[in-house]
């Protein structure tokens, strides 16, 4: 009777775990399609938005609501296997049609997420800088009616003025990145390039600091858009700097006119007294006058050499440089008076 017992007994434990092993070889077998099955995204792709603090948990659970995804348990097994399930990253993640469990707990640990962008133009004002920031819906505002001062303060730079202190460029950033990131971020890559620039600058120029260095890149940044040419048109600043002439830059004038200015500069205009009005003032106004790229930095650096003092649009972009006020003159009938 106990041998009987017995045997039964071996063979009912056989068959729970020949039935034990059956069930692995179905649940593993069911992993690992789980694993290469691709998630429910729609034809077009979806955007993915973590929020910060979310657990795998509950970003698989959220997924297995959505039908996105067939099993949650699956995925939440697979990053504690992988001890991935503690290392998913917040933010905004493009999915696209195809992509695999795996291959979306990769992008969440990498932290691969989706970008949005803004540009900052070479030749914009600070004012301008600001609506365009103001304007752009990804961005997180901080900074929304605050005076210049005020925003140089938050920055960290208080008593600075704004004006040309940040670097035209797109610039990438992630959701619920804020106008402060922004600015410091632009504020940080020009005063390297700045600090590039004057440190390899022409020796003997007649700039006793980075920052007449940048108020002057400015003024060629608002005279030319031409790459070929801002090297010239530095080298007449230059040259005039050196004689102790006056620059006569009418982007000065203008800036220095504000709202008053609507489109035409009158002779009154040129005669009227302002701190960046260099028909009447002697050397560089008192600050920039937009934000210069890096090419007109570096066009200050280097200036062209030659003899020229003068130049005058052209009409195509371009511009004629002359050596005397009479080839100068001579310019101005010709391309500007059409005689």
């Amino acid at each position: 009777m106990l041998k009987l017992t017995f045997k039964l007994f071996l063979k009912s434990t056989l068959v729970i775990l020949l039935l034990a092993a059956l069930l692995g070889v179905i649940v593993w077998n069911a992993y690992k399609e789980f694993l290469t099955t691709p998630l429910a995204i729609p034809a077009q792709g979806m955007v993915l938005n973590v929020p910060q603090g979310m657990s795998l948990r509950g970003l698989a659970s959220d997924l297995e609501t959505r039908k996105l995804l067939d099993d949650a348990r699956l995925l939440r097994l697979y990053g504690r296997l992988h001890h991935e399930a503690t290392q998913i990253k917040a933010g905004e993640y493009r999915l696209s049609p195809g992509i695999t469990p795996v291959a979306l707990l990769d992008l969440l640990v990498a932290g691969k997420t989706l970008s949005h962008s803004i540009t900052l133009v070479e030749g914009w004002t600070f004012k301008q800088m600001m609506q365009t920031i103001a304007a752009h819906p990804e961005l997180r505002h901080d900074l929304k009616d605050l005076s210049s001062e005020k925003i140089m303060e938050r920055l960290g730079h208080a008593g600075e003025n704004p004006e040309g202190r940040f670097f035209p460029d797109t610039y990438l950033f992630p959701r619920n990145f804020s106008d402060i990131q922004l600015l410091k971020r632009a504020y940080g890559r020009m005063e390297e390039t700045l600090k590039q620039a004057w440190s390899e600058r022409e020796k003997e120029l007649p700039l006793n600091n980075p920052y007449e260095m940048l108020i002057l890149a400015s003024i060629v940044e608002k005279e030319t858009g031409r790459t070929g040419e801002r090297d010239r048109i530095a080298g007449v600043f230059i040259r005039r700097l050196i004689k102790g002439m006056k620059l006569q830059t009418d982007p000065t004038v203008i800036y220095g006119m504000g709202a008053a200015y609507k489109g035409n500069i009158r002779r009154k205009d040129l005669r009227k007294p302002t701190p960046y009005n260099t028909y009447v003032i002697a050397g560089l106004p008192p600050t920039p006058i937009c934000m210069p790229g890096r090419e007109s930095l570096f066009a200050v650096a280097h200036p062209a050499d030659g003899k020229a003092l003068y130049f005058v649009a052209k009409g195509d972009g371009s511009h004629q440089f002359s050596a005397t006020l009479r080839q100068h003159n001579a310019a101005v009938r010709k391309y500007q008076l059409k005689k």
